[in-house]
């Protein structure tokens, strides 16, 4: 692969910003929503390298019931309130709120979020890199033209170990190792 100047990112929201809720759970609350471990920083030096930021993440608890666009709501004002305090303001929080069922147009592997996020940032898709820990977040990429990465943090080693880096795309440790990687110029 060629490396690619990477001028936006987008991240995928839980196991790659936020530990996953235990169980295959949901984060429903604003209390239960616990940064992985450097990845606050990673965003702060990220941004300081002047990238914008965009989360685009399914939220299928809407969608099942389990929680309301409110609680949603308020889970994702925490998020960016403590991002921004750490330098690192989010440009946009993009999310489907439907259940797998609903076979939304939104929802990944769909690549309309991702799309949307580009169209919003003003930056070419080729400058972009889509931050992922699951499949879907690499089908996704791929199929709104943007690069991606795997990260291991979350789902991602269970995701490199069923094949889901074969869709060609770097893997990283964790969202400190690509920041240290994007920011320095090497993403690939």
């Amino acid at each position: 692969m060629r490396a690619v100047r990477v001028r936006h990112v987008i991240l995928d929201r839980d196991g790659v910003l936020n530990r996953e809720a235990p169980g295959a759970g949901y984060i429903l609350a604003p209390q239960q929503f616990e940064w992985l471990p450097g990845a606050l920083e990673a965003l702060g030096r990220m941004h300081a390298a002047g990238l914008r930021l965009s989360v685009v993440t399914n939220q299928s608890a809407v969608g099942r019931g389990l929680m309301s666009l409110a609680a949603l709501h308020a889970v994702h004002a925490r998020m960016r309130a403590e991002a921004a305090a750490r330098g690192a303001p989010l440009d946009a929080i993009l999310f489907c709120p439907h259940a797998p069922e609903a076979a939304c147009a939104c929802r990944k592997p769909s690549p309309a979020l991702l799309a949307e996020a580009v169209a919003r940032s003003g930056i070419a898709a080729a400058e972009t890199l889509a931050v992922g820990d699951d499949r879907r977040d690499l089908e996704a990429a791929q199929r709104a033209g943007v690069p991606a990465a795997l990260v291991r943090t979350g789902k991602g080693r269970e995701t490199e170990r069923a094949g889901g880096s074969a869709l060609a795309v770097a893997v990283y440790e964790d969202l400190a190792a690509l920041a240290q990687a994007v920011t320095a110029g090497a993403a690939q």
